[in-house]
């Protein structure tokens, strides 16, 4: 059967119309497919930080971390590097963090960190401290992005939060500081008048000793809680250092308080501090503290007290004090 002219041009326009569709849409589909990569882009971050600006392209997945606190908060942020310096005492590890920590290669220490030992790791962020590897940071900045702190010190909030934003993780990060905060309040309601004391706190060294005070590690968090300090000590300390200071047995009487909390460095390998904790603390001065001879004079651990210096260490002392002292 012959199909008029006008029915087979019909056909033909609706053919042409079907085929420009089709066209339109697998343009469509390529504009949309070639704006993926931009998407990508997108995530990538700037982080300001002690030596700079640092451009970060994706969240990081594979991180060295190159101070203790530093590896605490990574841990805490649900984050498992690939790399960290040993802790300070430990083998390698603190005891509270080794269980974590099982895989992870070691890269050094905080003052002596291994590059060849970054470098072979292939990280895409590195996380250290201007005062520890500040002339390493070109070299560490070859290797990966590099995001420095400023400081150590009993600030270390400060650094938490820095490293949250270096790791894309800033809402988990103040998730993290709000659950800490809340246990603070916790702790402090459970202590009740306890805090109403004061509080001494003093380290043992190999040949000395120190008066840690209000902006160490543990100066901070007692703090937080409401513990006063000894007003002789302030006389020992200055506007720029408010965190430790080297002292002399005649000084021990100035290490008296109510409370008083006492922790020994023992770096791994070397125990020569045993002998200086058991010199000063059979010491006539030691022996006639108030603190002593009422029987709080307390011996804690220096890991969980000063060194470690992160997030977990904070917590756990928190756990402690509760313990030794709650009602």
């Amino acid at each position: 059967m012959k199909m008029s002219l006008s029915k087979i041009l019909g056909i033909l326009l609706l053919l042409t119309v079907c085929v420009l569709a089709a066209c339109s849409d697998s343009g469509k589909t390529q504009e949309a497919s070639s704006a993926e990569p931009t998407e990508e882009k997108s995530t990538s971050y700037t982080v300001e930080h002690a030596m700079g600006s640092t451009n970060i392209t994706s969240t990081p997945e594979k991180i060295v971390v190159l101070t203790n606190e530093g590896t605490e908060a990574l841990l805490a942020l649900g984050i498992k590097p690939v790399g960290a310096v040993s802790s300070w005492s430990g083998e390698p590890w603190y005891e509270h963090i080794a269980e974590q920590m099982d895989g992870v290669e070691v890269v050094g220490q905080e003052t002596a960190i291994d590059l060849e030992a970054i470098a072979k790791l292939k990280p895409d962020l590195i996380i250290g401290n201007k005062i520890r590897q500040e002339a390493d940071y070109e070299n560490l900045s070859k290797i990966a992005p590099t995001v420095f702190a400023e400081t150590l010190t009993g600030q270390w909030k400060d650094n938490f939060t820095l490293y949250a934003e270096a790791v894309n993780a800033v809402d988990k990060g103040e998730e993290v500081l709000a659950d800490y905060d809340a246990k603070i309040q916790e702790t402090k309601e459970s202590l009740g008048d306890v805090t109403n004391q004061s509080v001494s706190v003093v380290r043992f060294l190999s040949g000395t000793s120190r008066i840690y005070y209000t902006d160490s590690f543990s100066g901070v968090i007692l703090k937080e809680l409401g513990f006063n300090r000894v007003g002789e000590q302030a006389d020992l300390f200055t506007k720029d250092n408010q965190m430790a200071v080297e002292v002399g047995k005649e000084l021990i009487p100035q290490m008296d308080g109510d409370l008083l909390f006492y922790f020994t460095y023992l770096p791994t390998g070397d125990d020569s501090a045993s002998a200086t904790e058991a010199e000063w603390t059979a010491d006539p001065l030691w022996q006639n503290l108030n603190a002593v001879k009422n029987g709080k004079a307390i011996s804690v651990n220096d890991a969980v007290w000063n060194t470690a210096g992160g997030i977990l260490a904070a917590r756990k002392m928190l756990e402690e004090i509760q313990e030794l002292l709650a009602p």
